[in-house]
């Protein structure tokens, strides 16, 4: 069989399948269409870019999303190698210098001896080889229309928003603290106060604030973990406080009280430049955005270096068409990894990416699908985008999906986590010991 692979995409999950393929002495074809096609969310040229967010979430063994990305350690996961190496302070949570990050796989995939980049829109599938479909959740027209032919359903979406980017020294320090949420952590995040009566005049201004109205043919779909902040305002005056806004495990050093609500950002850098808003994805006009972000106190001088954006996020109806070899049942020769398989996050594309290049390998080399039950938090996001379901919806890690433990029930939760974390790498080690790195 010929040992070329083709991959579309050289996001997360593309870039993951190509430097694991290439690792193991298979061709690889990358197609970006960036810089030459650009998107509504990207930024930059660079492959790996992170569009939304700086954080790849949680990064302990209590956290579904921390047990992933040990997992993938386990895997050889470049991308996680080199956001360790990348990572900026975050508290228990893995959060990167995304310059930094995506330069460093950039140049890492175009110095491989068997990644050959083709700066160009793929349009059309080629039948006749293997091909990994990565082009991500704003998959180009052209594609988008092919794939649909090929799975022969009815794409589905939901729109995702990112957060504003301010920068250190346009911070106000006299008005912020740092601290990290119940002090897990260094004191990473800073935090900006507000009263009851800051907040009630912030919260009728987020509400009542212009927005960048979606086009008329689309029916709005929102992400639940991506949000727009003015949606979940609109759901009731106090629901930011249980939200982005939660002042819970927060105490202020200079009352030494808990504040009413608190807006807390969160290092974009490795120097400590740039610091985004957690949790205020939004919508809201540029302008609108400006003014009404400046009455977070500490931020009534804030530059804004990127302000939020919101776009369609699209994905194909994974249970109905994919195997668990993440390969069409239909055409299997066809492979998917990214969000465009409806898992969801950062860390799940780079998963997906990772299985469905193994696959590949696997396939090329006469060799069993690898195949990982859901005791893993890698088997489990696999198992939930490929079993049949009524009602499917992207979903990241979570211990929800993950197996249960078997015999008594333990109602610590965290203990639980860390010991449903421990049975996923003991399962992984004794089992698949010549994947492991």
């Amino acid at each position: 069989m010929d040992r070329e692979v083709i991959i579309v995409g050289a996001g997360l999950a593309g870039s993951e399948a190509a430097y694991q393929l290439a690792q193991r002495g298979i061709h690889v074809k990358l197609y970006e269409m960036r810089p030459k096609i650009s998107t509504e969310a990207h930024k930059t040229e660079n492959f790996a870019e992170l569009v939304c967010s700086n954080s790849l979430g949680g990064d302990h063994l209590g956290n579904a999303s921390g047990l992933m990305k040990e997992e993938l350690r386990l895997f050889g996961s470049l991308l996680i190698k080199v956001a360790d190496e990348f990572r900026v302070p975050a508290g228990q949570a893995l959060a990167v210098d995304r310059t930094l990050f995506s330069e460093k796989v950039t140049e890492i995939l175009k110095n491989h001896p068997n990644i050959e980049i083709i700066n160009e829109e793929l349009k059309e599938i080629p039948m006749d080889k293997i091909v990994l479909l990565a082009s991500g959740p704003l998959t180009s027209f052209e594609l988008s229309q092919n794939i649909k032919n090929l799975t022969k359903d009815e794409y589905l979406y939901f729109y995702d928003a990112a957060a504003p980017i301010v920068t250190f020294e346009s911070i106000d320090k006299e008005k912020v603290y740092f601290q990290s949420r119940y002090d897990k952590g260094d004191g990473e995040y800073i935090n900006c106060p507000m009263t009851e009566e800051e907040y009630n005049r912030f919260y009728e201004n987020l509400i009542t604030a212009e927005r960048i109205p979606l086009k008329k043919f689309e029916e709005e779909k929102l992400f639940e973990a991506c949000m727009p902040v003015e949606r979940i305002a609109g759901r009731g005056i106090k629901t930011l406080l249980y939200g982005p806004l939660k002042p819970k495990g927060l105490t202020n050093p200079r009352t030494n009280m808990r504040d009413y609500a608190v807006v807390q950002l969160r290092q974009d850098d490795k120097e400590g430049k740039m610091y985004n808003l957690v949790g205020f994805q939004t919508n809201l006009k540029w302008g609108e955005q400006k003014r009404v972000f400046s009455m977070i106190p500490g931020l009534e001088n804030a530059e804004f270096v990127r302000y939020g954006v919101m776009h369609r996020n699209t994905f194909i109806n994974s249970p109905k068409v994919l195997t668990t070899s993440l390969n069409l049942k239909e055409y299997d020769n066809i492979y998917f990894a990214g969000q465009i398989t409806g898992s969801e996050g950062y860390v799940c594309a780079i998963a997906t990416g990772l299985m469905a290049a193994i696959n590949i390998y696997n396939r090329l080399e006469g060799i069993e699908p690898l195949v990982l039950e859901d005791v893993s938090s890698i088997g489990a996001i696999i198992k939930y985008i490929t079993e049949e379901k009524k009602d499917f919806q992207p979903m990241g890690p979570n211990f929800g999906m993950i197996r249960d433990l078997e015999g008594k029930k333990i109602r610590d939760k965290r203990e639980r986590y860390n010991k449903i974390s421990q049975r996923a790498i003991e399962y992984l080690k004794e089992n698949f010991p010549e994947y492991i790195k």
